[in-house]
């Protein structure tokens, strides 16, 4: 595995253990549901980065990236392929709203932490897989 790859599915990791205790320790959904997001975000560009070589480090140019890797993959599942945009508004939730409906629940933030682990869980799949692959 390249090093960069690694070191951007460590960092998700780490994010998804923090998103996990702040949610258990503190219960900041806010905060939760922003490092849930922060996991998947690192996750998608260890894929980016595997498949293309490339460091994309806005959110659009890895959503985007992200899609166009995966479009057709059946191994990425509909709610994978959602989850960046999903998290994404709980980011901005967080970080821009006001006044009524400002704050991520305890529910979306739990709903986001279990859907990071598993788009975590499968772009680490998805580039280790690509590691031990051979080309003829």
């Amino acid at each position: 595995m390249k090093p960069q790859v690694a070191a951007f599915l460590a960092k998700s990791r780490e994010f998804l253990e923090k998103a996990q205790g702040l949610l258990d320790a503190h219960h900041w959904a806010d905060e939760a549901g922003r490092a849930a997001y922060l996991a998947g975000f690192h996750a998608a560009q260890a894929l980016i980065f595997d498949r293309t070589g490339r460091v994309v480090k806005r959110h659009s140019g890895v959503e985007t990236e992200f899609h166009r890797l995966v479009r057709g993959d059946t191994r990425v599942d509909d709610e994978l392929r959602a989850f960046l945009g999903f998290a994404y508004n709980l980011k901005a939730i967080a970080d821009y709203e006001t006044g009524p409906g400002s704050k991520v629940s305890p529910e979306l933030a739990t709903e986001a932490i279990e859907i990071a682990r598993r788009f975590v869980a499968k772009m680490a799949e998805l580039v280790e897989g690509a590691a031990g692959s051979t080309t003829p």
